[in-house]
Parts: C-alpha cells; sequence; structure tokens
C-alpha cells in the first residue's frame, strides 16, 4: 500500500495556528523569550495606568521606547530606553534576546539598547507592573529564587521620579541620578542632571553640568530644610531615606494622595517639577517648582554672604572681596573675613589659645550652608567643636540632624521670611557686637529723606521752566504755519538743539524734491507703485531719474497726523545716522502736499515675515536673533549716543523696516519726542501711539521716558519669539502677550513661547535668555525695566546675571485719547509692507 500525504492531529494543526496568530496579536503586560514586539505592538500594565511601546516626541518624527501615562491626553512620558540612539523608522522592535535582557534594534537587526541584567538566563521575562516600574523577572527554576528582578527600569531612570520608585545611594561622593532631555523633541540625555549629595546628611542637589543649580538643604529624618516652610510641608513632606547597611541609603517617596497621579521631573530648562494630574481639569496641574531664580539659585551671592529677597548682603564680620565689583552689582565674588581667626595668622600658636575669644554671630531664619559634617553630640560640644577646629568656619545645631559644623567656605545661605535654622558664624573678637545698626539706620534714612525732598524740588523747578519756555515758543509760531529748511521747529519735552539744518546748516543735508519729480518717479502715484496705507496715509515705491528706488510717504488729508508729525520727522530723522535706523533721503513740500522720501526697503515691514504663516519660517532664529540684536543696537543710539536723546513712543512690529540683508531699521519718527541733557521723564496730555505697545504709565498717565520704548521693546522681543501678534492672545483666560508669557513662566515652561516653525534650528539658551529679558522688560513699573544699554549688555553677553522678572498686574492698557482723532480713524488699518504711526489704538 502506497504511503500517501496525511494531516496532522487536529489538536497539532490547532496549536499551530494559534502560535501563529500570537505573533501578529501581542498584548498583555510581558514579554518572554521569542517575542519580538513591533513599532505600534504596545505593553500595557495590568491595571491599565502604563504603555510600553515606540513613540516620536512632539516636533520629531524619530522613534523611541519608552513608557507613558495611559489615560492621560497630554502624552507624558516618565521613561525613555534608547535616548542615545534612536530609531529613523518605524521599523524598530523590543524583545527579549537569549540571555535574558530586554533590547532595542533597528529595522536592520543593529542593537540600540540593552537592559544590561545583572545575571544571564535563558528563561526571563519583562514585566510592566502598575507602578510605572518595568522589570526583568528570572524564570529559571535553578535560580536562587523564581521570579527574581534582574534588573529595573526604576534603577535607570531617565528625567522623571514616580511614587514608588527607590534610589539607593552610597555613601560615598555624589549621584547623579536623573538627567534632563536635551529639549522638548530631544529626550537625549541634556546639560542638566539631578541626584543626591550623601555628605553629612543627605540633600537633593540639581546640576548644570559640573556646576550646582539648586539644592534642597539637608534631610532632618522627615523634611528637607532648605526649602521655606510652606514649600517643604506641602511638597516634601513624602519624602523617606532608609538605612541600608553596608553605607547604603534608600531614597523613597510616599505621596498622601495615591487617587491622582504625581510627578517629579527634571525639566529641559533645569528645574525640578512637580505635578498632580487633574482630571477634572484634563490638565497637569504644577505643585512646586525649584528653582525659581534668584536667591533660589545655588550661591546667587557668593560666598560668606546672605541672600535676602534677590538682594546680597556680606554676614557680620565679613566684607565684598572686590569692593568695585560688588557695588556694581556684580556679587559673585562674594565676601572675605574682615580680621582673620588668629589661629589662621600664626601656625606656631597654641589652637586652643588662639581660639579661646573667638566668638560667633547668630543668623536666625536661614537655609543653612552647603558642605556639612555631622556629629552626634550636644549643643555645647557643638560649639567648642568648632572652637576647637582652626579650619571651622561656623555650626548649628538641628533637631534631627544633630551637630552640624562647616570647614569650608559658607556658601548658599538665603534668609526666609518664616522657618529656616539659626547659623552661628565663626568670627574674631574684634569683629563681634561692634556694629551700631541703629545710629546707621537713622543717619541713612535722614540723608535718603533729604536727598528726595531736593530732588523733587530740583524736579518741580525744572518742569516748571520747560512749560514756560514751551510756552513762550509755541506762542511765537503762527498756527498752521510750515516752513522750509532752517526753520522747522517741534513740540519737544525740554531743551535741545532742535532746528533742522538742511541746506543752510553744518549738519545732515536734506533734500528737497519738486511734486513733478516725485509723481514722475512713482507713475503719478499709481496703484501698482503702492506699498501699503498706513496712518500717515498712502506709501509708494518709486525710482528716481538716477535710478535709485524710494519709498514715499505722502500725507493724507484725511490722516490723523498734521503739520507737526511732518516737520517732526524731518527735524529728528535729518540729523540721525545710524545702520539701524531707516535714512531720510529728502522731503517734498508743494501747496497742499506733504511728502517724506526714504530710502527703499525691499523686504518692507518686520510684520511681514513674522505674522505671515507662509513667510515666517523664512526668519530662523539667527535671523530673528539678528533682528533683535539690531533693534536694540538702534534704540541704544536713539537714547544714549545721537545727538538728541530721542523717545520714539511708537515702536512696534509693523515700524520695523528690513532691508535687503534683513538688517533691521526703525522707522517712522512722527510721534518721536526729544529729551533735554539731563531730562529722563515727560508729561503729556495728548497720548500717541499703537495700542498693546504702549507702557503702563504712559497710558494711564501719558508719563513717557526712555523706559517707555523698552517696554516697546519687550512687546516686540515676544513677538519675534513667538510668531504672533500681541493681540492674537487675547482670550478670556489672557489679556495679551504679556499674560501668556508670565503663565508659561511661572508654570517653569518657558519655551512653549518658542515659535514651533523655528524649534528644530532655535537656540535653547539664546531663546530663553531673551524670553527672561523680555519679562523684564514689560514689568509694570518703569523703575524696574532696563534701560536700552543693559539690555544691549544682557542680550550680548551670557556671564551676565538677570534679575528675576516680577509679576505684571497690568497686561494691556487702553486710554481715552483725543477725541477727533478717535472718532476721525477708527478705520485706520497698519500697513502691510511699510508702514506708518497713528495716534489711537487699534
Amino acid at each position: 500500500m502506497a504511503t500517501g500525504f496525511t494531516f496532522p492531529p487536529f489538536w497539532f494543526l490547532f496549536l499551530f495556528i494559534l502560535s501563529c496568530f500570537s505573533s501578529f496579536c501581542l498584548g498583555g503586560d510581558r514579554v518572554t523569550l521569542g517575542e519580538i514586539y513591533k513599532d505600534g505592538d504596545n505593553l500595557t500594565s495590568k491595571g491599565g495606568d502604563f504603555v510600553l511601546g515606540f513613540f516620536s516626541p512632539a516636533g520629531t518624527s524619530k522613534r523611541y521606547l519608552g513608557i507613558w501615562y495611559v489615560d492621560i491626553p497630554v502624552k507624558t512620558y516618565i521613561w525613555v530606553a534608547n535616548r542615545n540612539k534612536l530609531v529613523h523608522d518605524k521599523n524598530g522592535t523590543f524583545s527579549i534576546d537569549t540571555i535574558g535582557n530586554l533590547v532595542v534594534k533597528d529595522g536592520n537587526g543593529d542593537l540600540l539598547w540593552s537592559s544590561n541584567v545583572s545575571v544571564q538566563t535563558r528563561n526571563s521575562t519583562a514585566c510592566l507592573r502598575d507602578d510605572g516600574n518595568l522589570v526583568i523577572l528570572n524564570n529559571d527554576r535553578d535560580a536562587a529564587r523564581l521570579n527574581s528582578e534582574l534588573w529595573e527600569s526604576f534603577s535607570d531612570p531617565t528625567d522623571t521620579y514616580v511614587p514608588g520608585m527607590e534610589v539607593l545611594i552610597e555613601r560615598q561622593g555624589e549621584q547623579k541620578v536623573f538627567r534632563s532631555w536635551t529639549n522638548e523633541s530631544d529626550p537625549s540625555p541634556g546639560r542638566y542632571s539631578m541626584g543626591v549629595d550623601p555628605r553629612g546628611t543627605p540633600q537633593i542637589i540639581i546640576w548644570d553640568g559640573p556646576n550646582r543649580r539648586w539644592r534642597s538643604g539637608h534631610f532632618d529624618g522627615a523634611e528637607f530644610i532648605g526649602v521655606p516652610d510652606v514649600i517643604r510641608t506641602n511638597f516634601f513632606s513624602g519624602f523617606r531615606i532608609l538605612n541600608e547597611g553596608d553605607n547604603k541609603l534608600l531614597l523613597t517617596y510616599s505621596a498622601s494622595n495615591t487617587s491622582s497621579f504625581l510627578r517629579f521631573q527634571l525639566t529641559v530648562t533645569g528645574n525640578e517639577l512637580q505635578q498632580r494630574w487633574n482630571e477634572d481639569e484634563g490638565e497637569w496641574n504644577t505643585l512646586q517648582s525649584r528653582p525659581v531664580g534668584g536667591c533660589d539659585l545655588y550661591n546667587f551671592c557668593g560666598n560668606f554672604s546672605e541672600c535676602n529677597k534677590e538682594v546680597c548682603q556680606c554676614l557680620e564680620g565679613f566684607v565684598p572681596s572686590v569692593q568695585e565689583e560688588w557695588h556694581a552689582g556684580n556679587r559673585t565674588g562674594g565676601c572675605v573675613r574682615k580680621t582673620e581667626l588668629e589661629c589662621r595668622k600664626n601656625s606656631s600658636v597654641s589652637r586652643n589659645d588662639s581660639s579661646k575669644d573667638d566668638g560667633f554671630s547668630t543668623i536666625r531664619r536661614v537655609k543653612l550652608p552647603d558642605h556639612a559634617d555631622v556629629a552626634e553630640i550636644s549643643t555645647e560640644e557643638c560649639k567648642i567643636k568648632c572652637l576647637n577646629d582652626c579650619s571651622c568656619n561656623g555650626y548649628a545645631h538641628v533637631r534631627g540632624i544633630n551637630c552640624m559644623v562647616w570647614r569650608d567656605d559658607l556658601v548658599d545661605i538665603e534668609h526666609f521670611e518664616e522657618g529656616g535654622n539659626t547659623l552661628y558664624v565663626r568670627l574674631h573678637p574684634s569683629d563681634i557686637g561692634k556694629k551700631k545698626k541703629t545710629i546707621i539706620i537713622v543717619v541713612i534714612s535722614i540723608l535718603a529723606a533729604l536727598a528726595l525732598v531736593v530732588m523733587v524740588a530740583i524736579w518741580l523747578v525744572c518742569k516748571y521752566r520747560a512749560r514756560k519756555r514751551e510756552s513762550k515758543r509755541t506762542s511765537e509760531i503762527p498756527k498752521n504755519h510750515l516752513v522750509r529748511s532752517g526753520e522747522f521747529s517741534m513740540e519737544y519735552s525740554g531743551p535741545g538743539d532742535i532746528s533742522a539744518e538742511g541746506h543752510q546748516g553744518n549738519g545732515s543735508e536734506l533734500a528737497f524734491f519738486s511734486f513733478s519729480m516725485v509723481a514722475t518717479a512713482t507713475d503719478d502715484f499709481s496703484l501698482a507703485n503702492k506699498l501699503g496705507q498706513g496712518g500717515f496715509g498712502p506709501v509708494y515705491k518709486g525710482k528716481l531719474p538716477c535710478g535709485q528706488e524710494v519709498a514715499v510717504k505722502r500725507l493724507s488729508q484725511k490722516s490723523g497726523q498734521g503739520d507737526e508729525e511732518f516737520k517732526n520727522e524731518i527735524t529728528l530723522i535729518a540729523k540721525l545716522q545710524h545702520r539701524n535706523l531707516v535714512r531720510l533721503l529728502g522731503c517734498c513740500v508743494e501747496g497742499e502736499e506733504k511728502m517724506l522720501i526714504y530710502e527703499y526697503m525691499p523686504n518692507k515691514s518686520l510684520d511681514t515675515f513674522l505674522f505671515d504663516t507662509a513667510r515666517k519660517s523664512l526668519l530662523d532664529w539667527r535671523k530673528r536673533f539678528n533682528i533683535i540684536e539690531g533693534i536694540a543696537r538702534g534704540l541704544l543710539y536713539l537714547h544714549r549716543d545721537s545727538r538728541l536723546r530721542i523717545i520714539h513712543r511708537d515702536l512696534k512690529a509693523s515700524n520695523i523696516l528690513l532691508d535687503e540683508e534683513m538688517t533691521p531699521k526703525i522707522s517712522d519718527f512722527g510721534m518721536a519726542r526729544i529729551f533735554g541733557g539731563n531730562q529722563n521723564e515727560a508729561n503729556t496730555n495728548r497720548v500717541v501711539g499703537t495700542y498693546g505697545y504702549m507702557a503702563p504709565e504712559y497710558a494711564m498717565e501719558g508719563l513717557f521716558s526712555g523706559k517707555s520704548d523698552v517696554y516697546s521693546f519687550g512687546i516686540i522681543l515676544l513677538e519675534i519669539i513667538c510668531g504672533r501678534r500681541n493681540t492674537s492672545f487675547r482670550t478670556d483666560e489672557h489679556s495679551g502677550i504679556i499674560g501668556y508669557a508670565w503663565e508659561k513662566w511661572d508654570e517653569g515652561r518657558p519655551m512653549d513661547l518658542v515659535d514651533r516653525s523655528i524649534w528644530d534650528g532655535c537656540q535653547h539658551n539664546e531663546a530663553l535668555r531673551c524670553i527672561h529679558l523680555a519679562l523684564l522688560c514689560v514689568q509694570d513699573l518703569a523703575a524696574h525695566r532696563p534701560n536700552m544699554s543693559s539690555v544691549v549688555l544682557m542680550l550680548e553677553t551670557d556671564n551676565v546675571r538677570l534679575p528675576l522678572p516680577r509679576q505684571p498686574t497690568y497686561t494691556s492698557m487702553r486710554r481715552s485719547v483725543d477725541e477727533d482723532i478717535w472718532h476721525g480713524n477708527q478705520d485706520l488699518t497698519s500697513s502691510n509692507n511699510v508702514t506708518v504711526s497713528v495716534l489711537i489704538g487699534r
């Protein structure tokens, strides 16, 4: 009988089909040997809270293996495997290899990442637990413990700490456990790291590269004592440190409320961010973020000094190490002793003899210094221990820690309004108890009061004289009088040289053009040559007989601007010469016609690029930063370096023109005012400018100064960074761009402001510095804003420490202006190409 083909038993066929099916339908909470998970196949924890799979961060198509929350619509990652080696496409896989490792491979089978298990085995399983921990279990029955853990993701974290995670601390040396992402689109290890310094008692540290950026203060068995009481009690009280023996400690955290997700993240900007998921609002609520800047930054004031509300002062018995730098605002050099301790002057002197007269100054409610050594002795024994050690600079006795002594310099001391601890600083006998604080305070108060009275009196006298001169000058000029070169005058806020010199003077030569020449150059003001329409009137492109291209601003009879603005612009701009100011070539005054002729800007104005979705990407970060610097230099020239001190009063994106090389040039000086040599502020009853760019004191009180232009510069700076008009941020939640920017700053997410069209090429350090500077420029009080010389220094110098901005109160202002202007020009809009000022908010 011939042998033929026979079907396999049914049960064998069933198992074969089932095994084939399972290779496509992977699921559950674990990966076993032989299973290959492809991109798109996810592993879900039993409780359904966490997922392991491939993902792409926002703004990129690169793929990484990571763990994230399941039911949170805002995709939030707590761990990333292949941080350093990405998958370029969706052909990546993860599986268990033959020696028990979880591995990530690309489409070519090349190994990108491995878990590096502690013990090799041929029978292991990777399991994703309900707390977000990915563990590899040993299933070998010959193992010492069945299902023992060979590796876990909690022991190899990225930038996030979640409840249940245990951080093992070695007693020897610092442990940098967490590393920030490089940026929001790149999870590779960034510049910031976070971990534990076990010296004395453990404390949490954030490093910026090799340098400390922030520290929590020492752990007293229940809390970290280096943060204010309210922050410590509410947010840092869940930490515990357990003694594991063999010089090892274990750091854990237990959340008081386990009904919602909680996480600690080291952000790309170097902040430790604590957030809780709010199910009702559908977003992460920020509970706290450290550091907040200023005194919270590590050793903000230098050695042997105390930081109190961003004000630095040397400890009692110490003086600035470099007086000139300290008085100039650079406190990083810290302070040094007035009188050296006797035992340090002469090593041959007995320590006990030389130190018996030393004493201690008492500093209360402070964050204790860094680098402490600990001993379990009483308070009096602690004091004696410090006196008997010539290298000791101070001591403290803290409940839960006992005696703390400092042999190194005293660094990173911050004053707290409430809470904190008491520090005893060792001093030479001659430096103890000799501060006559009361007398000094009284004398300073009296002198300050006298100085204030004198300054107010001088200001009132100068203001009265200026008004008297202005009244006399105005009465001498016939109404509606407009004359040619040599006779122009303008409204100005104080004394100064204000005559336009034109043909007769010794200044810049201003050409006068006939109406027929201008008409010929613009082809009789044809619509084909029209560049735009502004408050001044239409703007046309023209070509002079010599071949030079020009822009012609023609004063409209319906314009809200008149003779004063026309004369003002001619008077000012004829005297100004700077590469970041538009150049006035001449003017035309003939009959009722009044025109200004400028150099032609082929790239038109900044707003035509910045707020156009199709063209904004042409302004990459480098071009935007160069534009920012150019505007700042132009304003600095106006405020300080030009022959006349000029306040522009109508600075905005549409008044920044761009030449063929995208060099910015400030234009439209119709609203500008001249300041006298000693004048810093002036007042006007006629508020002019553009709504959204006006400083609060100008919009509400008519007060203007150089700080008014600084405020407008801050708004433009935010617009350049965001790529959006300031008015586009007006919603129920935000009153404008300032409110939106402050919210992101306060949440510790300032980089959210950066225009996504330039994100990939953005220099994050520069962008963050520009955001910080913009918030300084738009502060409510003019006194709190930097002047333009400081702005330029902050822009061009990386090592200048920027002060912490104050939260804005008035984020948008509106003030009633001249009623005839308001009602007559409501339909005026800014030009799309070349812009001119209007006198009202629009």
